[in-house]
């Protein structure tokens, strides 16, 4: 049945007070239309005591009370106020001798009187429309205020939650299967989805599932996509927002919208609240003492902590959260009994980005040239966005380029394309600049060659990429620790362009900057942190407090510091011109070649230096793959662009 409505009661009132309106209010009142023969007999029979003439020949005769009974018959008994006859005359000047006629006669002994006809619906109109445009203005601003009549915005409804509610039967579904590699973040999440299924398991045994899981790791590596997918598989409703959907500017609405997500959260349990992003609300409290004492966020924080683990209880009510920035979380709210269990979802290895590329591979039109392993180790460091990224792109630059399937070359470009940036041919530089950057680069190239941790160099390239002029690309082994010698072999291997410059210029430039600033960062984090300096050995200052103002040591051993910075960075400074002065004729062949072909690669490195005497187990797989291929019209650039993963781009003089 449909249900009763206020706004229909409105709508006939406002009727019928129109319907009086346009009938003049008066229900004593009587307008009759009549030819013009009968108007002119009412006149001479004198019935008409008053004419009104209108400017488009329409004649309004107002009639006598005691003669009205003769002419309205139908309202016999009935007592008439205002009696009118309306007719239509052909010709103002004849009706005018006609009244002088009856004037003349006795018949009419009224006024006669000239007027423009009125408009009734215009006046309707400027009398209704502005009351109905106040109304609509009214209704529009509380609609507004009450958010559309919703539970989302509105200042009536702003102390209501903001999370979206995905529920079992909802489509675009997200399972294990779509969340490749992370198997021991997986492994532990999957106890969640165990409880939810089967609790009565736990339970039995006096168990109790952890209230809370927080997924910990760097940006793209999927815990947004890991948390879908345990609400997928425990098919459980899922509440799901963001840490900044509780900051609002009025004052106790986070609180508010924390008290009513839980309590939503009971009516639906068992179920999995997600808050992405909760850093933006579970900062450490107190970091901020002159901000005075009302602090909204730590309201909205302390409420949160009260209901995940306060005196009422919320049973069936597991909460995940994910951030990047545990370290800033305040300390209550990394206890046992809140979120007992910290799931840490780091960067794919090898392996995992072999399943990883499995996954986003599935849509694309493959040719049978595409090596999931040689895609994997070209891709170290790279997160699961990151590798999407790349399938995107590779499927961009064959679309380009009018293929019919996604080969090899295509993904070899996107990864060169998003690391290095869009090749630019085009850009203008002098023969100077061009040997200037050849020198360089062949600088990082050779040191890199003789170096024993220096990672394994692949290409070499004069060709102007992003904002680089020049870059080498290399393939990094993936290491879980690092020794200060092989910190060492790569400092001096990213100093080699620039003393490649001093050595066989006679001058430096500013294609160095990106280079000197990788150095100096490096250098100071194995003094500072890491304790590799043999003035302040085994000594850490680094310093996780978000609101530290001041250096946790003093100006002399900061003092101390910059020293074994600058000296650290000098002796391998030294080391990289000891080293190409050695090797200085391979190293203006290598210049040479670059100059000649814009583009080299590690046989055309080998053909000049002979073979590497540090050959990595990583190069060792790499060479073994790239075995049977062949390159070809080097000079075009047509060659298969192998092994992007790092680069060492030379700024432009122009940009500094």
């Amino acid at each position: 049945m449909p249900q009763f409505n206020f706004t229909w009661l409105y709508i006939i009132a406002g009727a019928v007070l129109l319907f009086i309106y346009i009938n003049g209010g008066d229900g004593g009142s009587m307008v009759k239309e009549a030819d013009y023969s009968e108007l002119k007999s009412y006149i001479e029979k004198g019935y008409v005591s008053e004419i009104t003439v209108y400017d488009n020949d329409e004649v309004e005769a107002f009639v006598y009370p005691d003669s009205a009974k003769y002419i309205f018959t139908e309202r016999k008994g009935r007592a008439i106020e205002r009696p009118t006859i309306v007719s239509q005359i052909g010709s103002k000047e004849k009706f005018e001798e006609f009244i002088d006629v009856q004037e003349a006669n006795g018949k009419y002994s009224g006024t006669v009187k000239y007027d423009s006809k009125p408009d009734y619906w215009g006046g309707l109109f400027w009398n209704v429309f502005p009351l109905i445009a106040f109304v609509g203005i009214w209704i529009f601003i509380m609609r507004r205020m009450s958010g559309g009549g919703g539970a989302q915005g509105g200042v009536f409804n702003v102390g209501k939650s903001k999370a979206k509610l995905f529920e079992k039967d909802d489509k675009n579904r997200v399972t294990f299967k779509d969340v490749a590699g992370q198997e021991g973040a997986k492994q532990e999440v999957q106890e969640i989805v165990d409880f939810l299924r089967s609790p009565q398991r736990y339970t039995d045994l006096g168990g109790k599932i952890p209230k809370g899981a927080l997924l910990v790791g760097p940006p793209g590596t999927g815990k947004t996509l890991l948390a879908k997918a345990v609400a997928c598989e425990a098919e459980v409703p899922f509440f799901s927002l963001s840490g900044s959907d509780f900051v609002e500017m009025f004052v106790g609405v986070g609180a508010s919208r924390v008290r009513d997500l839980f309590r939503q959260a009971k009516e639906k349990a068992p179920c999995i609240i997600f808050i992405d992003e909760i850093d933006a609300v579970g900062r450490a409290r107190g970091k901020n003492p002159s901000m005075g004492g009302n602090d909204e966020r730590e309201n909205t924080l302390n409420q949160l902590l009260t209901e995940m683990d306060g005196f009422g209880t919320n049973s069936g009510i597991i909460i995940m959260a994910a951030t990047n920035r545990v370290d800033i979380l305040d300390k209550a709210l990394l206890r046992a009994g809140r979120f007992d269990r910290q799931i840490h979802v780091d960067l794919p290895d090898l392996n995992e980005r072999k399943e990883v590329f499995g996954v986003h591979l599935r849509p694309l039109k493959l040719d049978e040239s595409v090596d999931v392993d040689l895609l994997a180790r070209q891709t170290p460091g790279f997160s699961g966005a990151d590798i999407a990224n790349v399938c995107n792109e590779a499927a961009l630059i064959a679309a380009r380029h009018q293929k019919k399937a996604v080969d090899k070359q295509d993904f070899l470009d996107a990864v060169d394309r998003i690391i290095g940036g869009l090749e630019k041919k085009t850009k203008v530089m002098t023969d100077k600049e061009k040997r200037t950057i050849a020198l360089h680069e062949a600088g990082h190239a050779t040191l890199s060659w003789f170096l024993e941790h220096a990672n394994p160099l692949i290409k070499v390239t004069i060709v102007p990429r992003g904002r680089a002029l020049g870059a080498a690309w290399y393939l990094p082994e993936e290491r879980q620790i690092t020794t200060k010698e092989q910190m060492l072999d790569e400092m001096c291997a990213i100093l080699g362009g620039r003393a490649a410059e001093e050595l066989f210029i006679g001058r430096i430039s500013t294609g160095a900057m990106n280079d000197l600033e990788r150095v100096t960062k490096q250098a100071y984090g194995m003094i500072a942190y890491a304790g590799m300096s043999d003035k302040l050995a085994n000594l850490c200052y680094y310093n996780n407090e978000e609101a530290a103002f001041q250096r946790p040591y003093s100006e002399k051993t900061a003092e101390l510091i910059d020293n074994e910075v600058k000296e650290m960075i000098k002796e391998q400074y030294e080391r990289a011109k000891r080293m190409l002065q050695e090797h200085s004729e391979g190293h203006h062949r290598l210049a040479n070649l670059l100059i000649e072909r814009e583009v080299i690669f590690a046989e055309d490195v080998e053909e000049i230096f002979g073979k590497r005497p540090w050959a990595s187990r990583s190069e060792e797989i790499f060479e073994k793959n790239e075995s049977n291929e062949t390159n070809t019209n080097i000079n075009e650039h047509e060659t298969p662009q192998e092994n992007v993963t790092e680069s060492e781009a030379s700024e432009k003089t122009t940009d500094l």
